[in-house]
């Protein structure tokens, strides 16, 4: 298990995302952003907005994913 922060991510806090795979982590900084903007936090409902429009636009989408699994692979076991 491994874990990166939503910062790590993109996102603007410090909140742990715990995964076996760079997917977990991905998915579960989806779902962190969602329940953030559904709870009115504007600094979260940014992030979700850059992750929206970064997946309107698959090189740059790719690159970012690349990127995430890469570090993701990088990081110690926890």
């Amino acid at each position: 298990m491994k874990t990166m922060t939503c910062r790590q991510l993109g996102g603007p806090c410090d909140l742990a995302h715990h995964g076996e795979s760079a997917d977990d982590v991905i998915n579960a900084q989806d779902q962190h952003l969602k329940e953030a903007v559904k709870a009115g936090d504007e600094l979260h409902a940014q992030a979700r907005q850059e992750m929206k429009y970064r997946w309107l636009h698959p090189k740059k989408s790719m690159g970012w994913y690349n990127d995430m699994k890469r570090a993701f692979a990088e990081l110690p076991e926890s």
